[in-house]
């Protein structure tokens, strides 16, 4: 979707409200109110809509991401094509030249819209699946190495494992540790037993390996990146994608905020094939989490 096609389809607020009326209120939607399907018609000077039959309002931005916000809905749709229109990602300080507000208000505005990108709900990986872990967190300081605490910052670092199908959709998480329990309790979540296993040759792989359909390793440590079927170079190259991204647009990301930064890109990735533009597969994820 270009700016162009995108003013042309959401010119003003009014527009933007009536695409979330059609999506939670659309004709013959049950009244809150009465009970009955009912059409809902716009309130003037209002952002609400009332029922044909009893004027019970409903609100089309309750219960979304949207609620009680004071910025104006076409610029909250505004934020999510920014960010749906670049493979690495926008920063907040960014959107707040963009759109013209504070920078705590487009920080809280990308958090928000990062809440919609979660994929925990969605069906498990299957097939041909590559796994790998990697570190959270920046390398250690020239400073913490002469001190000898590159080991201690090291141990802080989160655990950030991924799994991928080959030509398919990406997983990742943040986890305390890259021990075997901790590891193979997170792939169980997320791989198919039936699916075909490749890892590298860290040790916690060989129990993790023994609940799957067949376990194939690539031996890096003897610079083997590649052997006929076996290597982890899709989820190397998701990898690339998402510390590249990091670097380049926000340079550093707290481990508070971690995993919701990976759900942006794994949503990226997950959708890139989409018949639909990136913009709609997000501002699907809109949903309400109350009744209005």
């Amino acid at each position: 979707m270009t700016f162009a096609q995108f003013l042309e389809r959401y010119p003003d607020n009014d527009t933007c409200l009536e695409y979330l009326k059609t999506k939670f209120f659309s004709d013959g939607t049950e009244c809150p109110g009465c009970g009955k399907s009912s059409k809902f018609h716009k309130v003037n000077g209002r952002s609400c809509y009332s029922c044909q039959y009893c004027r019970h309002q409903v609100y089309p931005t309750a219960g979304t991401i949207f609620h009680k916000s004071t910025v104006n809905l076409q610029l909250w749709f505004y934020a999510i094509f920014l960010m749906s229109s670049t493979r690495c990602g926008i920063s907040a300080k960014q959107l707040e030249r963009e759109i013209g507000v504070s920078y705590k208000t487009a920080h809280r505005m990308f958090k928000l819209i990062r809440t919609l990108l979660d994929d925990e709900g969605d069906s498990q990986l299957e097939g041909e699946v590559e796994v790998d872990e990697t570190l959270g967190g920046g390398k250690a300081r020239a400073y913490d190495k002469l001190k000898g605490r590159a080991y201690i910052q090291r141990s802080y670092r989160p655990t950030i494992p991924g799994m991928v199908e080959r030509g398919g959709r990406v997983r990742a998480r943040v986890i305390e540790n890259r021990g075997s329990v901790v590891l193979g309790r997170e792939v169980g979540t997320h791989v198919l037993p039936t699916s075909m296993h490749y890892t590298d040759e860290w040790d916690a792989y060989k129990r993790v390996g023994q609940e799957y359909k067949g376990h194939k390793r690539i031996k890096h440590l003897a610079n083997i990146y590649v052997d006929g079927d076996v290597h982890t170079n899709t989820i190397e190259g998701f990898w690339g994608l998402f510390k590249n991204g990091v670097r380049g647009v926000y340079h550093s990301v707290s481990q508070e905020y971690l995993q919701s930064y990976l759900n942006e890109y794994s949503f990226r990735y997950n959708h890139r094939n989409d018949d639909e533009p990136m913009f709609y597969a997000m501002l699907h994820q809109v949903d309400r989490v109350e009744a209005s």
